[in-house]
Protein backbone atom coordinates (compact mmCIF):
# COMPACT_ATOMS: atom_id res chain seq x y z
CA UNK A 1 0.00 0.00 0.00
CA UNK A 2 1.33 3.75 -0.94
CA UNK A 3 2.52 5.15 2.02
CA UNK A 4 0.32 8.42 1.43
CA UNK A 5 -3.44 9.77 2.68
CA UNK A 6 -6.78 8.61 1.47
CA UNK A 7 -8.70 11.90 0.95
CA UNK A 8 -10.95 11.51 4.41
CA UNK A 9 -7.79 10.91 6.07
CA UNK A 10 -6.40 14.02 5.06
CA UNK A 11 -9.92 15.88 5.69
CA UNK A 12 -9.89 14.12 9.60
CA UNK A 13 -6.13 15.68 9.61
CA UNK A 14 -7.00 19.09 8.95
CA UNK A 15 -10.11 18.88 10.91
CA UNK A 16 -8.01 17.90 13.88
CA UNK A 17 -5.31 20.42 13.09
CA UNK A 18 -8.05 23.06 13.09
CA UNK A 19 -9.89 21.85 16.74
CA UNK A 20 -6.88 21.62 18.24
CA UNK A 21 -5.40 25.48 17.62
CA UNK A 22 -8.55 26.73 18.91
CA UNK A 23 -8.77 24.55 21.66
CA UNK A 24 -6.30 22.83 22.81
CA UNK A 25 -3.49 24.99 21.97
CA UNK A 26 0.21 24.93 23.62
CA UNK A 27 -1.10 27.87 25.76
CA UNK A 28 -3.77 25.98 27.30
CA UNK A 29 -1.93 23.19 28.62
CA UNK A 30 0.00 26.37 30.48
CA UNK A 31 -3.16 27.61 31.63
CA UNK A 32 -4.14 24.05 32.79
CA UNK A 33 -0.72 24.01 34.65
CA UNK A 34 -0.43 27.27 35.86
CA UNK A 35 -4.11 26.49 37.02
CA UNK A 36 -3.20 23.38 39.59
CA UNK A 37 -5.74 21.27 37.59
CA UNK A 38 -5.71 18.17 38.44
CA UNK A 39 -6.77 16.03 35.02
CA UNK A 40 -4.38 19.08 33.19
CA UNK A 41 -6.94 19.87 30.51
CA UNK A 42 -10.17 22.04 30.69
CA UNK A 43 -13.28 19.88 31.48
CA UNK A 44 -15.21 20.05 28.53
CA UNK A 45 -12.41 19.38 25.93
CA UNK A 46 -13.07 15.65 26.18
CA UNK A 47 -16.85 16.31 26.01
CA UNK A 48 -15.88 18.40 22.69
CA UNK A 49 -13.74 15.62 21.18
CA UNK A 50 -16.88 12.93 21.74
CA UNK A 51 -18.49 15.45 19.64
CA UNK A 52 -16.24 15.14 17.05
CA UNK A 53 -16.28 11.80 16.95
CA UNK A 54 -12.94 10.64 18.21
CA UNK A 55 -13.76 8.47 21.18
CA UNK A 56 -15.93 6.37 17.73
CA UNK A 57 -13.34 5.97 15.79
CA UNK A 58 -11.92 2.87 16.74
CA UNK A 59 -14.88 1.37 17.93
CA UNK A 60 -16.91 -1.09 15.77
CA UNK A 61 -19.62 0.14 13.95
CA UNK A 62 -21.19 -2.73 15.84
CA UNK A 63 -21.02 -1.17 19.28
CA UNK A 64 -21.67 1.99 17.81
CA UNK A 65 -18.07 3.40 16.87
CA UNK A 66 -17.35 4.71 13.71
CA UNK A 67 -14.18 2.03 12.66
CA UNK A 68 -12.80 4.49 10.68
CA UNK A 69 -9.38 3.09 11.27
CA UNK A 70 -5.60 3.70 12.89
CA UNK A 71 -4.55 5.52 10.30
CA UNK A 72 -7.11 7.95 10.81
CA UNK A 73 -6.72 7.89 14.69
CA UNK A 74 -3.22 8.84 13.89
CA UNK A 75 -3.72 11.64 12.43
CA UNK A 76 -5.66 12.80 15.31
CA UNK A 77 -2.76 11.90 18.18
CA UNK A 78 -0.27 13.67 15.86
CA UNK A 79 -2.10 16.90 15.65
CA UNK A 80 -2.05 16.49 19.72
CA UNK A 81 1.39 16.03 19.77
CA UNK A 82 1.83 19.48 17.41
CA UNK A 83 -0.37 21.53 20.61
CA UNK A 84 0.90 19.11 23.84
CA UNK A 85 -2.60 18.12 24.19
CA UNK A 86 -3.67 16.38 27.14
CA UNK A 87 -6.81 14.46 27.42
CA UNK A 88 -8.18 10.85 28.03
CA UNK A 89 -8.12 9.86 24.04
CA UNK A 90 -5.21 7.77 24.30
CA UNK A 91 -5.60 5.91 27.55
CA UNK A 92 -9.56 5.61 26.85
CA UNK A 93 -10.12 5.71 22.67
CA UNK A 94 -7.15 3.60 22.20
CA UNK A 95 -5.55 1.48 24.80
CA UNK A 96 -9.35 0.79 26.54
CA UNK A 97 -10.97 -0.03 22.85
CA UNK A 98 -8.00 -1.88 21.87
CA UNK A 99 -8.13 -4.11 24.85
CA UNK A 100 -11.37 -4.57 25.40
CA UNK A 101 -12.07 -5.08 21.83
CA UNK A 102 -9.44 -7.68 21.63
CA UNK A 103 -9.84 -9.85 25.11
CA UNK A 104 -13.31 -8.96 26.19
CA UNK A 105 -16.91 -11.33 25.93
CA UNK A 106 -19.72 -10.29 23.49
CA UNK A 107 -21.53 -8.54 26.70
CA UNK A 108 -18.39 -6.79 27.91
CA UNK A 109 -18.13 -5.22 24.31
CA UNK A 110 -21.34 -4.45 24.17
CA UNK A 111 -21.62 -2.61 27.10
CA UNK A 112 -18.24 -0.95 27.10
CA UNK A 113 -17.45 -0.23 23.97
CA UNK A 114 -20.92 1.95 23.33
CA UNK A 115 -20.09 3.55 26.71
CA UNK A 116 -16.66 4.95 25.41
CA UNK A 117 -18.05 5.95 22.11
CA UNK A 118 -20.98 7.70 23.60
CA UNK A 119 -18.21 9.52 26.28
CA UNK A 120 -19.72 7.91 29.51
CA UNK A 121 -17.10 6.26 31.02
CA UNK A 122 -13.04 6.37 30.80
CA UNK A 123 -10.79 3.63 31.09
CA UNK A 124 -6.64 3.43 32.33
CA UNK A 125 -4.76 0.68 31.49
CA UNK A 126 -2.53 -0.36 35.13
CA UNK A 127 0.18 -2.55 34.00
CA UNK A 128 3.70 -1.61 35.02
CA UNK A 129 5.17 -2.25 38.67
CA UNK A 130 8.26 -0.72 38.16
CA UNK A 131 9.93 2.35 36.84
CA UNK A 132 11.12 -0.04 33.98
CA UNK A 133 8.53 -1.74 31.57
CA UNK A 134 8.04 -4.67 31.86
CA UNK A 135 4.87 -6.33 31.33
CA UNK A 136 5.97 -10.18 31.66
CA UNK A 137 7.10 -9.22 35.38
CA UNK A 138 3.55 -9.18 36.69
CA UNK A 139 3.77 -10.05 40.43
CA UNK A 140 0.49 -8.56 41.41
CA UNK A 141 -2.15 -11.46 42.23
CA UNK A 142 -5.69 -12.52 41.56
CA UNK A 143 -6.77 -14.95 43.76
CA UNK A 144 -9.58 -16.85 42.78
CA UNK A 145 -12.77 -17.40 45.10
CA UNK A 146 -16.14 -18.04 45.33
CA UNK A 147 -18.11 -15.89 42.82
CA UNK A 148 -14.74 -14.15 41.58
CA UNK A 149 -11.54 -12.82 42.23
CA UNK A 150 -9.32 -10.56 45.37
CA UNK A 151 -6.48 -8.60 43.62
CA UNK A 152 -3.78 -7.95 45.04
CA UNK A 153 -0.66 -5.61 44.47
CA UNK A 154 0.01 -1.74 43.14
CA UNK A 155 0.46 -0.34 39.46
CA UNK A 156 2.84 2.75 38.77
CA UNK A 157 2.68 5.45 36.45
CA UNK A 158 -0.90 4.91 35.33
CA UNK A 159 -1.82 7.11 32.81
CA UNK A 160 -5.12 9.06 33.75
CA UNK A 161 -5.30 6.45 36.49
CA UNK A 162 -6.65 9.59 38.78
CA UNK A 163 -9.40 10.04 36.58
CA UNK A 164 -10.88 6.90 34.68
CA UNK A 165 -14.00 5.44 35.69
CA UNK A 166 -12.82 1.85 34.69
CA UNK A 167 -9.27 0.71 35.38
CA UNK A 168 -8.31 -2.15 32.65
CA UNK A 169 -5.68 -3.57 35.07
CA UNK A 170 -2.94 -7.01 34.46
CA UNK A 171 -2.93 -9.19 37.49
CA UNK A 172 -1.09 -12.68 37.84
CA UNK A 173 -3.91 -15.54 38.51
CA UNK A 174 -1.01 -17.95 38.10
CA UNK A 175 2.81 -18.36 37.70
CA UNK A 176 5.49 -16.28 38.65
CA UNK A 177 7.05 -13.19 37.68
CA UNK A 178 8.32 -13.48 34.36
CA UNK A 179 6.02 -16.33 33.16
CA UNK A 180 4.39 -15.08 30.22
CA UNK A 181 1.30 -17.68 31.06
CA UNK A 182 -0.81 -17.12 33.88
CA UNK A 183 -1.19 -12.97 33.05
CA UNK A 184 -5.01 -12.26 33.76
CA UNK A 185 -7.12 -8.92 32.60
CA UNK A 186 -9.48 -7.45 35.12
CA UNK A 187 -12.14 -4.55 34.35
CA UNK A 188 -11.97 -2.70 38.13
CA UNK A 189 -13.88 0.30 38.97
CA UNK A 190 -11.79 3.09 40.42
CA UNK A 191 -13.90 3.68 43.36
CA UNK A 192 -13.94 0.45 44.23
CA UNK A 193 -13.33 -1.09 48.05
CA UNK A 194 -9.54 -1.46 48.30
CA UNK A 195 -8.18 0.75 45.41
CA UNK A 196 -6.04 3.63 46.61
CA UNK A 197 -4.88 6.34 44.23
CA UNK A 198 -1.98 8.41 44.42
CA UNK A 199 -1.58 11.41 41.89
CA UNK A 200 2.08 11.60 40.43
CA UNK A 201 3.09 15.23 39.30
CA UNK A 202 4.93 14.66 36.23
CA UNK A 203 7.54 17.34 34.29
CA UNK A 204 4.54 17.06 31.21
CA UNK A 205 1.78 18.22 33.34
CA UNK A 206 0.16 14.92 32.62
CA UNK A 207 -2.18 13.27 34.73
CA UNK A 208 -0.53 9.68 36.00
CA UNK A 209 -1.04 7.61 39.28
CA UNK A 210 0.18 5.35 41.55
CA UNK A 211 -2.49 2.72 42.28
CA UNK A 212 -2.82 0.00 45.32
CA UNK A 213 -4.89 -3.16 45.14
CA UNK A 214 -5.52 -3.84 48.75
CA UNK A 215 -7.74 -7.29 48.61
CA UNK A 216 -9.98 -5.95 46.30
CA UNK A 217 -12.82 -8.25 45.30
CA UNK A 218 -14.42 -8.37 41.72
CA UNK A 219 -16.55 -10.65 40.07
CA UNK A 220 -16.33 -13.73 37.78
CA UNK A 221 -18.01 -10.84 35.25
CA UNK A 222 -14.62 -8.26 35.86
CA UNK A 223 -12.48 -10.95 34.31
CA UNK A 224 -11.51 -9.50 30.35
CA UNK A 225 -11.33 -12.65 28.13
CA UNK A 226 -9.92 -16.14 29.68
CA UNK A 227 -8.08 -16.74 32.74
CA UNK A 228 -4.35 -16.65 32.24
CA UNK A 229 -4.38 -15.83 28.81
CA UNK A 230 -4.18 -12.01 28.88
CA UNK A 231 -0.59 -11.89 27.63
CA UNK A 232 -1.47 -11.36 24.12
CA UNK A 233 -4.53 -9.19 24.49
CA UNK A 234 -2.26 -7.11 26.77
CA UNK A 235 0.59 -7.48 24.35
CA UNK A 236 -1.58 -6.36 21.30
CA UNK A 237 -2.98 -3.05 23.26
CA UNK A 238 0.72 -2.71 24.29
CA UNK A 239 1.44 -2.14 20.62
CA UNK A 240 -1.37 -0.14 19.90
CA UNK A 241 -0.24 2.29 23.08
CA UNK A 242 3.60 1.95 21.12
CA UNK A 243 2.05 3.08 18.07
CA UNK A 244 0.27 6.02 19.12
CA UNK A 245 2.94 7.19 21.18
CA UNK A 246 5.31 7.34 18.33
CA UNK A 247 2.68 9.12 16.48
CA UNK A 248 2.40 11.69 19.31
CA UNK A 249 6.40 11.88 19.22
CA UNK A 250 5.79 12.84 15.64
CA UNK A 251 3.67 15.20 16.01
CA UNK A 252 6.03 16.87 18.91
CA UNK A 253 9.20 16.50 16.64
CA UNK A 254 7.46 18.21 13.31
CA UNK A 255 6.37 21.29 15.56
CA UNK A 256 9.90 21.52 17.26
CA UNK A 257 11.05 21.68 14.10
CA UNK A 258 8.85 23.96 12.49
CA UNK A 259 9.19 26.70 15.40
CA UNK A 260 12.67 26.27 15.22
CA UNK A 261 13.12 26.92 11.57
CA UNK A 262 11.14 30.02 12.29
CA UNK A 263 13.17 31.21 14.87
CA UNK A 264 16.28 30.79 12.80
CA UNK A 265 14.43 32.76 9.97
CA UNK A 266 14.38 35.53 12.71
CA UNK A 267 16.84 35.72 15.51
CA UNK A 268 19.91 37.90 14.90
CA UNK A 269 23.17 37.78 16.28
CA UNK A 270 26.06 40.22 15.88
CA UNK A 271 23.68 41.66 13.02
CA UNK A 272 23.20 38.64 11.05
CA UNK A 273 20.54 36.01 10.76
CA UNK A 274 21.45 32.65 12.22
CA UNK A 275 19.61 30.44 10.14
CA UNK A 276 22.66 32.05 7.56
CA UNK A 277 25.15 30.39 9.88
CA UNK A 278 26.29 26.88 7.57
CA UNK A 279 26.57 25.07 11.02
CA UNK A 280 22.67 25.08 11.61
CA UNK A 281 21.76 24.79 8.26
CA UNK A 282 23.57 21.22 8.14
CA UNK A 283 22.09 20.18 11.58
CA UNK A 284 18.64 21.80 10.49
CA UNK A 285 18.61 19.65 7.55
CA UNK A 286 19.59 16.44 8.85
CA UNK A 287 17.13 16.68 11.19
CA UNK A 288 14.02 17.10 8.59
CA UNK A 289 15.88 14.40 6.86
CA UNK A 290 14.76 12.06 10.09
CA UNK A 291 11.39 13.46 10.02
CA UNK A 292 10.41 12.41 7.17
CA UNK A 293 11.88 9.12 7.81
CA UNK A 294 9.53 9.35 10.67
CA UNK A 295 6.46 10.07 8.85
CA UNK A 296 7.02 6.72 6.63
CA UNK A 297 7.35 4.83 9.68
CA UNK A 298 4.90 5.99 11.41
CA UNK A 299 2.19 5.39 8.92
CA UNK A 300 3.52 2.04 7.55
CA UNK A 301 3.09 0.96 11.05
CA UNK A 302 -0.94 2.60 10.85
CA UNK A 303 -1.55 1.10 7.81
CA UNK A 304 -0.13 -2.98 9.32
CA UNK A 305 -2.57 -2.54 12.12
CA UNK A 306 -5.49 -1.51 9.48
CA UNK A 307 -5.05 -4.80 7.88
CA UNK A 308 -4.23 -6.91 10.68
CA UNK A 309 -0.85 -7.62 8.84
CA UNK A 310 1.40 -10.51 11.62
CA UNK A 311 4.39 -7.73 11.38
CA UNK A 312 2.55 -5.31 13.15
CA UNK A 313 4.21 -6.12 16.65
CA UNK A 314 7.62 -5.74 15.18
CA UNK A 315 6.69 -2.51 12.93
CA UNK A 316 5.73 -1.14 16.18
CA UNK A 317 8.80 -1.59 17.98
CA UNK A 318 10.67 -0.02 15.01
CA UNK A 319 8.13 2.96 15.19
CA UNK A 320 8.92 3.41 19.13
CA UNK A 321 12.25 3.03 19.29
CA UNK A 322 13.28 5.23 15.59
CA UNK A 323 10.44 8.04 17.21
CA UNK A 324 12.28 8.01 20.72
CA UNK A 325 15.72 8.39 19.04
CA UNK A 326 14.44 11.42 16.83
CA UNK A 327 12.27 13.26 19.35
CA UNK A 328 14.86 13.25 21.64
CA UNK A 329 16.82 14.56 19.03
CA UNK A 330 14.08 17.17 18.03
CA UNK A 331 13.82 18.32 21.13
CA UNK A 332 17.54 18.93 21.98
CA UNK A 333 17.83 20.69 19.19
CA UNK A 334 15.32 22.64 19.54
CA UNK A 335 16.58 24.03 22.69
CA UNK A 336 20.23 24.25 21.80
CA UNK A 337 19.25 26.81 18.95
CA UNK A 338 17.09 28.77 20.81
CA UNK A 339 19.90 29.31 22.75
CA UNK A 340 19.35 30.38 26.26
CA UNK A 341 15.65 31.71 25.94
CA UNK A 342 14.47 27.97 24.94
CA UNK A 343 15.41 26.74 28.48
CA UNK A 344 12.81 30.04 30.01
CA UNK A 345 9.66 29.46 30.82
CA UNK A 346 8.28 32.23 28.82
CA UNK A 347 8.65 29.99 25.79
CA UNK A 348 6.83 27.16 24.35
CA UNK A 349 9.60 25.35 22.72
CA UNK A 350 10.88 23.96 25.93
CA UNK A 351 7.37 22.43 26.84
CA UNK A 352 8.19 19.72 23.79
CA UNK A 353 10.81 18.38 25.45
CA UNK A 354 9.05 17.71 28.83
CA UNK A 355 6.34 16.03 27.10
CA UNK A 356 8.90 14.01 24.96
CA UNK A 357 10.85 12.14 27.92
CA UNK A 358 7.64 10.85 29.54
CA UNK A 359 6.37 9.67 26.04
CA UNK A 360 9.73 8.10 25.12
CA UNK A 361 10.04 6.15 28.29
CA UNK A 362 6.22 5.01 28.37
CA UNK A 363 5.46 1.44 27.23
CA UNK A 364 9.34 0.92 26.69
CA UNK A 365 12.21 3.56 25.58
CA UNK A 366 14.46 2.74 22.55
CA UNK A 367 16.95 0.05 24.20
CA UNK A 368 13.69 -1.89 25.25
CA UNK A 369 11.96 -1.74 21.52
CA UNK A 370 15.02 -1.96 20.05
CA UNK A 371 15.99 -5.11 21.91
CA UNK A 372 12.28 -6.59 21.31
CA UNK A 373 12.76 -5.79 17.54
CA UNK A 374 15.28 -8.37 17.92
CA UNK A 375 13.69 -10.75 19.40
CA UNK A 376 10.58 -10.77 17.11
CA UNK A 377 13.00 -11.00 14.29
CA UNK A 378 14.74 -14.28 15.91
CA UNK A 379 18.23 -12.65 16.69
Amino acid sequence: MALVLNEEQQMLKESAQGFLAEFAPVAEMRKQRDAGSETGYASNLWAQMVDMGWAAILVPEAYGGLEFGHVGMGQIVEQTGRTLTASPLFATAILGVTAIKTAGSEEQKTALLGAIASGEITTALAVDETAHHSPTQISMTAKKQAGGYVLDGAKRFVADGCTADKLIVAARTAGDAGDVKGISLFVVDRTAAGVEVERTDMVDCRNYANISFNNVEVSEAALLGAEGKGFGPLSATLDAGNVYLSAELLGIAQESFDRTLQYLKERKQFGVLIGSFQGLQHRAADWWGEIELCKSVVLKVLQAMDEGDAKAPILASIAKAKLSEVAELASNEALQMHGGIGMTDEYEIGFFMKRARPAQTMFGDKSYHTDRFALLAGY
